[in-house]
């Protein structure tokens, strides 16, 4: 790809808009709506200095949901003055009772606490945050505590029967706040909400882009490399792909991808990541492909239980790598696909620089490197994918569902075997395309085929089957944390049931799992 001269770098100084995190479950989540809106956001500890924000110079600042209360000792809490600083600011939820406690207002326990989904009214429809919004209409609650008068100077926006402050501003400071969470779906107009604070508050152009995040960060990995050398333990999954890609179009032969193939892939997944970074393929890298399916199987003989099955895959995977990365010798950088919910997850503070000999994310401490390339640390995982349609990775690796690094070692039950692993790939591989050629994979989170251990009775023209039993998941989810059952169309089952059945040795019986999570989990090991 020819690069061209941009000035727009990968993040952003001038258009910007910081999250506070005070423990709320949604902050990621409350990013990524942002983002929506073609606006960089950085999620960050509400412990934050004022001198840090003063110097990141955001647009806007957003104060999430949190567990506590408010008025007590051990709250979460911020300075007043990051309301004096004259950057506009939004408080969802706690941030919302946080702001109305530190202006002056009055925060208590409510008499009857909100829960799901609650019709609010709006009071006051010139409000900027509020503009567009339908005088009644659908939003999340959940909380205990509720302003129970709200600061001096402030006006009350929207309210419920039980809520007299579902929402407040003070325009003149650029102070708003929603009792309620704009950025779930359950609210239905929340993304105009927020879409009115980004752009109509916050005055934010909206000029953030994948194709110039792209084209600036394979320019600045190019030039903080240099003349080095990279290693990418390369899984097929979207992360490590995505960021082989951009360190390829950087450095090209420089890096050195290893690509572990343990015999527990999805059908013809091997040979589709050979194709894209192997000599045939597209990338000019270095490219190794280890074999090592038989060691796998070996290890894994007999062994029955999950946790069990992990460890050793794991360990093993990583036992591969150490053989396969002192053959390449000394390096001076190794890649990562860390994503920002990684960097969130961890505790926001995780340093990119690893000195040589460190043992890093389980991979072995013996490799001499001198830092940690992460790429993509600054997005979301659709923002990942986005960014490999620009790169022009095939839509196959780009659009591959979440995959457990264990792979089908954890959707067998039971001990692993290669005439098993041939089973549920086959099975597997058939329900993938027919519910893609259903076109029912569209709000799937994920969904895939697994192998019981269970064996029953069946009949197959004229003689007695005992064969084993497939069965079928499909769950709908946002966050991966909760899941519920996808009610998927019958005649999807139906041809999906016939086909495995029939074209794959050794079943006789496919089931689907309608359990949610809880009490499940999405995997099925």
């Amino acid at each position: 790809m020819e690069l061209e001269e941009e000035q727009t770098l990968s993040k952003p100084a001038t258009e910007m808009i910081l999250v506070l995190d005070f423990g709320g479950q949604y902050n990621q989540l409350i990013a990524r709506r942002v983002r929506e809106n073609h606006v960089y956001c950085e999620v960050h500890p509400h412990t934050l200095s004022l001198d840090k924000i003063r110097e990141m110079a955001p647009k806007g600042i957003i104060l999430t949901g949190g567990p506590n209360s408010v008025y007590t000792d051990d709250a979460a809490s911020c300075s007043p003055e990051l309301f004096q600083l004259g950057i506009p600011v939004l408080g969802i939820c706690y941030g919302s009772q946080l702001m109305a406690h530190l202006l002056g207002g009055k925060v208590a326990t409510a008499p009857t606490s909100e829960y799901g989904k609650t019709e609010v009214t709006i009071k006051e429809q010139a409000s900027k945050l509020l503009a567009g919004v339908d005088e009644k209409t659908i939003c999340w609650m959940s909380h205990t505590d509720y302003i129970a008068s709200a600061p001096a100077g402030f006006q009350i926006t929207a309210a419920t029967p039980v809520c007299p402050v579902a929402a407040m501003e003070n325009a003149d400071h650029k102070l708003y706040a929603t009792q309620f969470h704009p950025e779930v779906m359950h609210t239905e107009q929340g993304q105009i909400m927020l879409a009115n604070f980004v752009h109509n508050v916050c005055q934010c152009a909206g000029n953030w882009k994948m194709d110039s995040f792209v084209k600036t960060t394979i320019e600045e990995l190019r030039q903080k490399i240099g003349s080095g050398k990279a290693l990418c333990a390369l899984s097929g999954g979207v992360d490590s792909s995505v960021a082989a890609v951009m360190l390829s179009k950087a450095i090209g032969k420089q890096l050195t991808c290893v690509f572990v193939d343990h015999g527990l892939l999805r059908k013809d997944e091997g040979d589709q990541v050979e194709a894209v970074f192997g000599p045939e393929g597209p990338y000019d890298v270095n490219f190794i492909r280890v074999d090592a399916k038989d060691r796998f199987y070996a290890k894994l003989a007999g062994v029955t239980e999950p946790e069990a099955k992990r460890k050793i895959i794991g360990e093993e995977f990583i036992r591969v790598f150490e053989e396969e990365a002192k053959k390449i010798g000394t390096v001076d950088y190794l890649v990562q696909g860390t994503i920002y919910p990684d960097v969130i997850e961890s505790g926001l503070g995780k340093s990119a620089v690893i000195k040589s000999h460190h043992n890093v994310g389980g991979l072995p401490d013996y490799v001499d490197f001198k830092e940690i390339v992460e790429p993509l640390r600054l997005l979301f995982k659709d923002e990942v994918r986005t960014a490999g349609r620009e790169l022009g990775i095939p839509e196959y690796l780009v659009s591959r569902q979440p995959f457990p690094g264990p792979g089908l070692g954890i959707r067998i039950i039971g001990d692993v075997t290669e005439e098993k692993v041939k089973i549920v790939q086959e099975a597997d591989a058939i329900y993938r395309e027919e519910v893609a050629k259903a076109g029912a994979d569209k709000d799937l989170g994920q969904y895939f085929a697994a192998l019981t251990n269970m064996r029953s009775v069946g009949v197959m023209g004229d003689g007695r089957t005992y064969d084993y039993a497939i069965a079928l998941r499909a769950v709908m989810t946002s966050d991966f944390m909760t899941a519920e059952c996808a009610q998927l169309p019958w005649e999807v089952l139906q041809k999906t049931t016939s086909r495995i059945v029939n074209e794959v040795k050794g079943v006789n019986r496919v089931m689907y799992d309608c359990t949610g999570k809880p009490p499940a989990t999405i995997e099925f090991e």
